[in-house]
């Protein structure tokens, strides 16, 4: 049983990572950004995901420093956009990344979204970093099953991380029964499906069930099905509420049943069409 936020994974190059954390996609105001990074930390959150594509990475940076948290005891995610993918654009990008978050090295770098023809540079160029220690460790975001074996093939360094839009009505076992052969750790990003279906009748029944919010249930559905999740909020209660997942088990029966809610629907892009 998953019962601390301070809880980890240890990744496939032996790093450790927070199975829960705090994504930070689509805030952009400064003082937002800082207030909800820190209100995060406050809680015990020691996981932030970002990406040069958000737009926060300064503030993000700055909230960590002002916490007072050590530095090593906070794990750092960024991501390296499409614009940027290549072999020589992606070092620079990297620098530029690690710049604005003002950090010596940053703890995950991921491709954010695997774009063809591109990504194999810039997983060499990844590789150099984390051979050179400035990353404790590399990634993907958004690869399918496909992209994975292509990169796989053609690379010294497997993913230890593979980020991808994972809910209970997008619930990837295919790609997550890969992964796991493989060793790569899956990490859903908006693991909530943006608070599409909170109101999805057998997520509301199991949380009367369990005297919980639905959103707490999704969650701990989640780390019960070994994915780490990074869930998004500016809402100081909500943050509060959603860390509020580690003193409750669901049974293997309701784990099935939330299981059968899978629908392969999608309400981000599909990975295979992305054109941006």
């Amino acid at each position: 049983m998953v019962n601390s936020i301070y809880e980890t994974v240890r990744l496939h190059n032996g790093v450790e990572m927070q199975k829960f954390g705090l994504g930070v996609y689509l805030i952009k105001e400064r003082a937002e950004v800082k207030n909800t990074v820190k209100t995060a930390l406050e809680l015990g959150y020691r996981s932030i995901d970002t990406a040069a594509y958000y737009d926060n990475e300064d503030d993000v940076g700055q909230a960590i420093r002002e916490s007072g948290i050590p530095r090593e005891d906070i794990f750092v995610t960024t991501k390296v956009w499409n614009g940027d993918q290549g072999y020589e654009e992606t070092l620079a990008a990297f620098e530029k990344s690690r710049n604005e978050l003002g950090l010596d090295y940053i703890d995950l770098y991921l491709i954010h979204w695997p774009v063809q023809g591109k990504y194999l540079d810039t997983w060499r160029a990844m590789e150099k970093l984390y051979q050179e220690g400035k990353v404790r460790a590399i990634g993907v975001s958004n690869f399918q099953i496909h992209h994975l074996q292509d990169l796989i093939a053609n690379s010294k360094e497997k993913p230890v991380v593979n980020q991808v839009e994972l809910h209970p009505l997008l619930s990837q076992e295919p790609l997550r029964a890969f992964c796991k052969e493989h060793e790569i750790a899956v990490e859903a990003w908006s693991p909530l499906g943006r608070a599409r279906f909170l109101d999805e009748p057998t997520i509301t029944t199991l949380a009367e069930k369990y005297k919980k919010t639905a959103a707490q249930i999704i969650l701990r559905w989640h780390l019960q099905n070994d994915v780490i999740i990074i869930p998004k909020s500016v809402t100081p209660s909500r943050i509060k509420e959603n860390s509020e997942i580690f003193d409750f088990e669901l049974s293997q029966e309701d784990m099935n049943t939330i299981n059968q809610l899978n629908q392969n629907k999608r309400f981000g892009p599909d990975p295979d069409h992305v054109d941006f």
